[in-house]
């Protein structure tokens, strides 16, 4: 793809996203769909300075992995997977697959092994990158297999592609400043608030975040972003919530999620679609039913659904709420092997901050 938007996306990730310096080791990883935006990153890295170094992915092996692998082998993670994440400055997670589905067929226990074994670098990169020690990125290079998920063809795709992480303007980090100005009203707003309660069709959850962090996500972690997240405290969420947005995990299709708390833990959960892979990651390991996030999708320019997180949670007028993995510079303490992020459209929602309206419709009330 020779496209002039490919470069902005690359040096706007590099000088913006990452802010990458002399010296820093700077691991990318991505698969061979992504190779025109691997280029361009791998040149404005060095142009910076740092020392970038690439981990090629291939969905193709993880399939033959799960569909043959012994459990032993399932639970084997390279030395050189734990020494990239304790040793990277930064990282850069680029999606770009040829088929989304690769790993739909294979045993939801399976995966589950396979998270599991994983779950120690997981609190690794967690914990370095609330530490301030790893900066990270992750972002999509648009392919015919997200642009098919997406009912898009490849061109529009890529157009929505860019378009969502501003660079189809000249000057994308100027558009990402702006909205991180923005957001962080909201962000200095919600320090303050101890409760929420969110309330819709299907719904009545409340949750505590009194002395917990909210995080203005401005394109920094995640290209595009906008949205604003905090962890939930571990043992809070009571009710109920309906995810109404179809997502994909591991591959597989899930919808209709429903899900019931008690002490913050999930007590009774369904599925209209994929219940089998809802119920095997609820089961990974002993946080995977509670809460690690809590967020406002707030990036209006990101219209409808595309079956892909990294945009379907940034939509503007939805929640988004994660079980598992808490990020730590929230004051999440929840580990997990797992984070799976799961929406909700709230343009006939509401949310009470501490007993007040604040949030109506899809938008905020200040």
């Amino acid at each position: 793809m020779n496209d002039v938007r490919v470069l902005r996306m690359a040096e706007t990730i590099a000088k913006y996203s990452l802010s990458l310096k002399p010296g820093e080791p700077v691991l990318v990883l991505a698969s061979v769909p992504a190779l025109p935006l691997v280029r361009e990153f791998y040149a404005a890295a060095l142009s910076a300075g740092a020392l970038p170094y690439l981990r090629t992915l291939n969905p193709e092996l993880d399939e033959v992995l799960y569909r043959l692998g012994s459990d032993e082998q399932l639970r084997f993670v390279p030395a050189s997977d734990r020494l990239d994440v304790e040793t990277c400055a930064a990282r850069l997670a680029i999606r770009g697959d040829e088929n989304l589905a690769t790993l739909a067929g294979a045993d939801p226990g399976r995966l589950a092994i396979g998270r599991k074994a994983r779950k120690p670098l997981m609190d690794i990169f967690m914990e370095r990158k609330g530490r301030g020690e790893l900066k990270s990125c992750l972002t999509q290079y648009p392919t015919n297999a997200s642009a098919q998920a997406a009912g898009m063809s490849l061109a529009d795709y890529a157009d929505f592609v860019f378009r969502a992480c501003f660079c189809d303007q000249s000057d994308p980090i100027a558009a990402w400043k702006e909205l991180s100005a923005e957001q962080q009203r909201f962000v200095d707003f919600l320090n303050k608030v101890k409760t929420l309660r969110v309330e819709g069709p299907g719904t009545d959850l409340t949750l505590s975040v009194e002395g917990r962090k909210w995080v203005n996500s401005d394109g920094k972690a995640n290209f595009p972003s906008g949205e604003v997240f905090t962890g939930p405290v571990e043992d809070s969420a009571e009710g109920r919530i309906a995810f109404d947005v179809p997502t994909l995990f591991s591959g597989k299709a899930v919808e209709g999620i429903e899900l019931e708390f008690s002490g913050g833990r999930v007590v009774k959960a369904s599925a209209a679609r994929g219940e089998d892979m809802l119920q095997s990651a609820l089961d990974t390991d002993e946080r995977s039913r509670h809460l690690g996030e809590f967020a406002f999708g707030l990036n209006y320019g990101i219209a409808r659904p595309t079956r892909n997180i990294l945009f379907d949670e940034k939509i503007g007028g939805t929640i988004h709420a994660a079980i598992g993995a808490g990020y730590p510079e929230t004051g999440s303490t929840n580990r997990s092997g797992i984070h799976w992020d799961m929406i909700r459209d709230m343009k006939q929602g509401r949310v009470y901050a501490d007993g007040k309206l604040v949030y109506e419709d899809g938008r905020f009330r200040l």
